[in-house]
Order: structure tokens, then sequence, then C-alpha cells
């Protein structure tokens, strides 16, 4: 049969998964995703821990500990979810030693509730890669205007940072100029810059998403003729971006030092419109040294029906042009997209980690209250990780 995913990482597409929970650890899928699929690396977010604990029992060990301990519900968050990154860390380490440090890494992400907030994000940073402390950590930090700070300053301490919630590529220039800052700091403050790395996450179905639903209500048929296209083309503009970044004189002094790329990270790659092939934001956005982030079920897709291209973005950067101008012309006000996705995406993971908290909380109450029993499984499953 034909190795759809080996293909596909051949072609310098890094596959990582978009998702993580105690019992996808303690059950061995994701080892078997990085022995079988090829996966070298894993995403996390709110939404994603939010789904995890509230629907498994192996968490119940560590809340019936963390409940005796008298721990704050907020506390007890970090302790559950930094555990979970931890654990996937050392997982991950294979390909971590096997990259030499660009995969095998694993995020985790600051409250999204200070993403306004450069000062507390930079120590709430601080805080989880000290907690986690695994070498092939990140630190998720949003893309917002306090959030650029917060990455320089961050990645200055020698701590390495996925930057996520980018859809603007104004706002993609100015992380990756907050990235060759913090890279910059971080030699002259003594750092190993060959133990530091980067990644940029760009979000694209939801560009999608908002922007049809924008050509929808403008009704022409040439505005509904430029449905699904809006996402890959910003996507590939933005990998035209990073190639002239990571080609000038001022990234070369670190790699002279022997920093890596900040590589584009592909987000939100599951298609939200069934008319849409599934593989669309894998297929038409391969391209050498970027990261595609996949839920499960993409990964199975591409694996059964995926067809790799050598290059789908380089050959097609006045064809991504024309299209983001056709939006423009027919009247998408993009400046407004870009707000409107950044504050909807903060919103969204602040909702979610609200959701976490009082999940958490339940938990915490009902194990105090005795009403809550470690498992079996769960019970062997806290230790030092």
């Amino acid at each position: 049969m034909t190795d759809r995913l080996a293909e596909l990482a051949a072609a310098g597409v890094a596959i990582w998964l978009d998702d993580l929970s105690r019992v996808r650890l303690s059950t061995g899928t994701l080892d078997q995703l990085r022995r079988e699929q090829h996966v070298v690396g894993v995403t996390t977010n709110p939404t994603i821990f939010a789904k995890a604990l509230s629907d498994a029992t192996a968490y119940d060990g560590q809340v019936q500990d963390l409940a005796t301990r008298g721990v704050s519900t907020e506390e007890a968050v970090r302790m559950l979810t930094s555990y979970d990154v931890r654990w996937a860390c050392d997982v991950l380490r294979p390909a971590f030693d096997a990259s030499d440090g660009v995969d095998g890494r694993v995020s985790l992400e600051v409250d999204p509730r200070l993403a306004n907030e450069t000062e507390k994000t930079i120590a709430e940073a601080k805080g989880l890669w000290w907690l986690i402390d695994r070498p092939n950590a990140f630190i998720k930090i949003p893309a917002t205007e306090a959030g650029l700070p917060a990455i320089t300053a961050v990645l200055a301490a020698g701590i390495s940072v996925n930057v996520t919630l980018i859809f603007s590529l104004d706002r993609y220039s100015q992380v990756m100029d907050a990235y060759l800052a913090g890279m910059e700091q971080a030699k002259a403050n003594g750092h190993d810059l060959t133990n530091l790395a980067s990644v940029a996450s760009f979000f694209v179905s939801r560009f999608d998403t908002e922007i049809d639903k924008r050509l929808e209500k403008i009704g022409s048929d040439e505005a509904k003729a430029m449905r699904g296209k809006g996402a890959v083309a910003n996507a590939r503009l933005a990998y035209e971006r990073y190639s002239e970044v990571f080609a000038g004189e001022r990234w070369q002094a670190l790699a002279d030092a022997g920093a890596k790329p900040q590589r584009p990270l592909w987000a939100s790659t599951s298609t939200k419109n069934p008319d849409y092939p599934d593989t669309l934001y894998v297929s038409d956005l391969i391209a050498p040294g970027i990261v595609n982030t996949m839920p499960e079920s993409l990964i199975h897709a591409w694996a059964d029906h995926g067809e790799t291209q050598a290059d789908t973005v380089t050959p097609n950067y006045a064809d991504a042009r024309q299209v983001m101008a056709d939006l423009t012309r027919v009247g998408i006000d993009l400046d407004d997209v870009f707000d409107t996705l950044e504050n909807e995406g903060v919103e969204k993971f602040a909702a979610s980690w609200q959701e976490l908290i009082d999940g958490v909380d339940k938990s915490l109450k009902a194990a105090s209250e005795g009403s809550s029993k470690p498992t079996d499984a769960a019970k062997g499953s806290v230790g030092s990780r």
C-alpha cells in the first residue's frame, strides 16, 4: 500500500496531531501515531483540554489527590494539563532527538484570558515552562498586540514558543520580527540558540468560514464563485513572507549562531464546509519546512486518499495575490475580517478555558465530598512525569 503520510513528510510537511488527552496517552495511541502515522508533534488548546477532561475518568486519581491537597481550581488546571503535556513530550522525545530538536514538540497555551496583558503572559509562560520541565515543550502565546512583546521576552528568556491565532499577513510580519528580536536577545543573554525553537500558527479554515459568510451575504455570482479560495491564498502569501524574511541578512546572523527558522504552522486545517474536499488545507498548502496540525480524522483521511505534490505553494503566489485582490474588489473588508477573527479566536479560547475551569472545579468539589473515586486505571497514572 502507498504510504501517503510518508510521502507528505518527504515533501517537507511535519505532521502534528491537533489533540491530546490522558486517555490517548495511557492507551498508547499517541505513541502509535508517532510510530505508524509519521506524527512528529502535538498541539493543544483550551478547547481540546476542556473536551478531554469532560468525557474521561482517566483524570480521577489526580483530581482526588489535588482535592485532598486543597489546591485552587486554577492551579489544578495547570497541574492536570501540564501533566499531559509533559507525558506527551516524553512520548515524542524520539522524534525530537531524531530531528535535532526541530520536531517532537508539544504545545501548552498560556491562560487565554491574559491575551491583552503582556507582563502576565510573560509570567505565565515562564511558570508553565518550569512546570513542564521538558526541552521539547512549546509555550503558546497569542499573536495579539500585547502578545508580540511577550513573544520576544519569553524567547529572550530561553523558552521555546508557539505563536498562535495568526490571521493577517501584517500581523504575521510582526510575529516574525518579534521572533527575530527575541532570538537576538536570547543570544545576547547567553542562551544556546540551538535549543530554542518556534512556530507561527497561521489559522486556515476559520478564514474561509468568515469570508464565505460575507460572500454569501454579498450574494452576487462573482462573490459566490470566490468561496473557499481565501484561506489557501492567505496562507500561501504568508509562506512567501516567511521565505523572504528567513533569507535575509538579519536572519543569517542568527542562523550562523545555530538558530532554527520559525516555521509556519497551518492550524485549523479540517474543512468546515462539507462541499470542500476534506484534505483541502493539506493538499493545497504543501511546501518545504512547514508544519500542518491535523485532527486524527484528517490524518486518517490523508492516509486513505491524500495526494502529495512536491510544492503547491510557491508556484502559486501570483494567483494568491489575485484572489486577495478579487476579494477586496467584490466588497470584502479584509482588515475587518482579520480583526474579527482575532477577537473571536481569543474569546472562543477564553470561553473554553472557563469551561475547563468550571469542569475541574466541579470535579474537585465532588472529590472533596467523597463522591468521586479514582478508577483502577487512574490510580497508577499519577507519578513524576
